[in-house]
């Protein structure tokens, strides 16, 4: 039956006439024509239709964010921080916006009209960022619009929980995360670790359709452990900005130091900023502690004495000539703040305690160039620290070669030689490790680190003795701590302007000092910049805040008492403040 069929079909077709056969061959033809110029056409003159059919489901590589490092204290407590957030970014040519959602938009990205409308109108590119780093509600709120062409990509933004009290120290980043101050620049390439990625199919609503392959999974970067005490920070933070307040001063540093390890448990600037908001302004954004120099005045005379009490020149007993306060060298008068004329003579003790620049300068020409510029040289001035913070300057020593006479004299107390805080502060712990000089670090230690010697023992202990004079009966009575020995010494040093001559009117005020003084575990350095109410002496504007901060150090940090008669911290207006130039 069915080869009946078959054969009955096959005899139809062939009983077609020609027309009708030819007919059908056009027809094939035509259908075959039809679709080569089709796709011809798509191919060359009308791209854009399978561009945009391939741009629906395309594969994209995308950022694999790292976690950036967190910044601690000693004690664990957290200095720096990353928070995860969103950033808004647009396809502006994708963008499909009503009224409604673009007053939407611009209320919670806080934009103006104008703005929106500049980024998103005529704007033929293909990526725009309409605001970085949103808080994860605005980035809700913003995604519940559902406005086509409008995308979310997650960042991290960094936070700061101290803020303004360790902002010079720790420093900030920009918005992508990189460290511009500080810590977070100095250290950057250890927190920041390293960005990875991973291949995806993405539809032209911005969604991932499908993970294809991951290519290079994220690396965070490390935590870092500062040598900073959060307790110490904040305390000697407070206080500074108390001494300005009080003698309305430009500016002010302060270094807390760990006599025995070199560990920077506090560096405070004054004034300061918020690094977690850049835009509300602030004061400058370098730590000054470590990148601004001045002129250290007689906090230096401690050195000049002990070159001399080490070279075998003097004793703590001997005389000095200080002429009654007056000294000329050439066409250069030398002379005393508080000239006594009763007194032509001080032992070397009262040169330190009552901070004699005659008797300093005295000191000073006894001994030759060479030798004490090598003193100073040895306890770090005119070089780096190497504590590795960005933007430190050496300071200046001038070449002993090329001294004068009147060099020679005024660099014994403190005049023609300038430094940094953190090099005043780390010179110190010769006096508190027998001799030795500490290198200095931002981060914590667990061992004591070996040092330079500079002096021999008895020298460091005489000059502490001679230290604790100043304290107790001379310069820096403001200095006494209840319970606690203290041993320091008293500066100010009139500051040189923009011609090069000194500006009688504009002072730095200082004071350095160690306790316990029978064992000092902690050095302190205090420069109150420009004190315009009151007076302008270190014994006046920076011994105070040594005075209290350190009070609380000890207490914090349990170090226990070495003056079995209490002593009593005597009123900052009664005190004998009374410094030398």
């Amino acid at each position: 039956m069915s080869l009946f069929i078959n054969n009955k079909v096959e005899k139809t077709f062939f009983e077609l006439s020609g027309i009708r056969r030819r007919l059908i061959l056009l027809l094939f033809l035509a259908g075959f024509l039809t679709l080569i110029f089709r796709a011809l056409y798509l191919q060359s003159l009308d791209k854009n239709f399978l561009q945009s059919k391939g741009n629906a489901t395309s594969t994209r590589v995308i950022s694999l964010y790292a976690d950036r490092g967190k910044i601690t204290d000693r004690n664990g407590d957290i200095l720096a921080i990353s928070s995860p957030v969103e950033s808004v970014w647009a396809n502006p040519p994708n963008v499909k916006i009503n009224k409604d959602q673009k007053l939407e938009l611009e209320n919670i990205l806080k934009l103006t009209g104008d703005e929106v409308d500049q980024k998103l109108l005529n704007n033929k590119k293909e990526f725009i960022y309409l605001k970085r780093q949103i808080s994860p509600d605005d980035a809700r709120r913003l995604q519940a619009l559902k406005i086509p062409g409008i995308f979310f990509q997650k960042e991290f933004k960094r936070f700061y929980p101290a803020a303004d009290v360790t902002a010079n120290l720790v420093g900030f980043t920009n918005l992508d995360n990189i460290g511009q101050e500080g810590i977070e620049l100095s250290q950057n390439k250890f927190l920041s670790g390293k960005v990875g990625s991973k291949k995806v199919i993405k539809d032209n609503a911005g969604k991932i359709v499908d993970d294809l392959q991951e290519v290079k999974l994220p690396q965070d970067g490390h935590d870092i452990k500062l040598s900073i005490d959060s307790r110490i920070q904040y305390l000697t933070y407070r206080e500074l900005a108390k001494s300005i307040e009080i003698h309305k001063a430009k500016a002010g540093s302060a270094i807390v130091l760990d006599a025995k390890t070199g560990e920077i448990l506090a560096m405070a600037n004054l004034p300061s900023y918020n690094p977690n908001n850049l835009n509300e302004g602030g004061g400058p954004t370098r730590n000054r502690a470590v990148t601004d120099v001045f002129e250290p005045g007689s906090t230096i005379k401690p050195f000049t004495v002990s070159s001399a009490l080490d070279s075998g020149i003097l004793n703590s007993s001997s005389l000095v000539e200080v002429s009654s306060g007056f000294m000329k060298i050439g066409s250069a008068t030398i002379h005393d703040a508080h000239a006594d004329d009763s007194k032509p003579f001080m032992t070397v003790s009262e040169v330190i305690a009552k901070s004699s620049n005659v008797g300093a300068a005295r000191i000073g020409l006894m001994q030759t160039p060479k030798n004490l510029w090598s003193t100073l040289n040895k306890v770090g001035f005119g070089m780096q620290t190497g504590v590795g913070f960005p933007g430190e300057v050496s300071g200046r020593l001038r070449d002993y070669k090329n001294w004068g006479k009147v060099d020679q004299a005024t660099i014994s107390f403190g005049h023609g030689i300038n430094l940094t805080l953190l090099q005043l502060a780390q010179s110190y712990t010769v006096f508190a490790n027998d001799g030795e000089m500490k290198p200095v670090t931002m981060f914590k230690k667990e061992e004591i680190p070996m040092g330079t010697k500079v002096f021999s023992k008895q020298t460091v202990k005489t000059m502490v003795e001679m230290m604790e004079q100043v304290v107790e009966e001379g310069t820096g009575g403001n200095a006494k701590i209840m319970g606690y020995r203290v041993a320091g010494k008293t500066g100010t040093a009139e500051k040189i302007g923009v011609n090069g001559a000194y500006e009688k009117n504009k002072n730095i005020g200082s004071f350095i000092g160690l306790a316990p003084a029978s064992n000092p575990r902690i050095i302190m350095a205090v420069m109150i910049d420009e004190p315009s109410v009151g007076s302008h002496y270190g014994g006046s504007v920076a011994a105070p805040v040594f005075s209290s901060v350190m009070a609380d150090v000890m207490k914090i940090l349990k170090i226990p008492q070495d003056l079995k008669t209490q002593n009593r911290v005597m009123p900052q207006d009664k005190a004998n403040s009374k410094e030398t130039i």
